[in-house]
């Protein structure tokens, strides 16, 4: 798979990453029934190179990211980017120690290579948050900074904030079917600021099976290049050039599909069409 440089850093990271969002159960919800054939998925992914790996504390209530942890088990976990979220619950000072620390232990890590606020809390200071940050990097707790969900003005007051270290990354809904990364200005500033903006739910939630109308020229470009429309939208998102998008699959061969569209590049004039 085709790598790419992460955020402001010398990391070499993969160009599509696994998601593991509803894997493990929902937000603070576990579920259990699938645990074998989740982790035998991230198991899968990291094999044929997806190695970045984003989870969350909320996620299955912190089963998920116990799922993580046993998928790592069996793998080198020096090839592997492991990312996780801090509730926003969780963003007063004493609240994202105890958090970070919570999940290396479910991750069983040393260290979390991308600690993410996973949505901002307007009645928690991100000043506040942003210490705590500072003092995991300092520690050696975290490796990254990331946020999630801000727009361009949150993203700029939490840099602000920071007085050693810059925000590597935000995490944001964007898709072939949402476009409001390109409609609010985070696309465009993280692309002038050379910030990583990882995709989630880089097909829109289950769209990229649908008969909607917009895929006509999706099904076109599919059968020029003999690829599905999950790889030629994944690919779209990738050429954007600091666009990481995490799809999550459970099925070997979604997962196949989603790792192969790293590999995959059109044409300048057939990217242009998806625009």
């Amino acid at each position: 798979m085709r790598k790419m440089v992460f955020g402001r850093t010398d990391e070499i990271v993969p160009v599509i990453g696994f998601g593991t969002w509803k894997i493990g159960g929902g937000w603070y919800s576990p579920d259990n029934s699938h645990d074998k054939e989740a982790i035998e998925a991230m198991r899968l992914a990291i094999e044929l190179g997806s190695t970045f790996v984003d989870t969350a504390e909320a996620y299955g209530g912190g089963h998920t990211e116990e799922l993580v942890g046993k998928a790592l088990s069996k793998v080198e976990n020096s090839e592997v980017f492991v990312a996780t979220k801090v509730s926003p619950e969780h963003l007063h000072y004493d609240d994202v120690i105890k958090s970070c620390k919570a999940s290396l232990n479910r991750l069983g890590v040393k260290q979390i290579d991308l600690y993410q606020v996973h949505w901002p809390n307007p009645s928690i200071p991100i000043s506040e948050t942003m210490r705590a940050f500072e003092y995991l990097v300092d520690k050696g707790f975290i490796r990254y900074i990331g946020v999630s969900n801000f727009s361009v003005e949150l993203f700029e007051e939490a840099q602000s904030s920071l007085h050693k270290y810059e925000i590597q990354s935000n995490q944001v809904s964007y898709s072939f079917f949402d476009r409001k990364p390109e409609r609010d200005g985070v696309l465009d500033y993280c692309k002038r600021n050379k910030v990583t903006l990882i995709a989630y739910s880089p097909l829109g939630k289950g769209k990229v099976s649908s008969d909607d109308p917009s895929l006509k020229k999706v099904d076109e470009l599919a059968k020029k290049y003999e690829k599905t429309r999950a790889q030629i939208l994944l690919s779209w998102l990738v050429h954007k050039g600091n666009v990481l998008p995490i799809p999550k699959a459970i099925k070997p061969e979604h997962i196949r599909e989603n790792c192969e569209a790293g590999d995959l590049v059109l044409s300048e004039s057939d990217y242009s069409l998806l625009d």
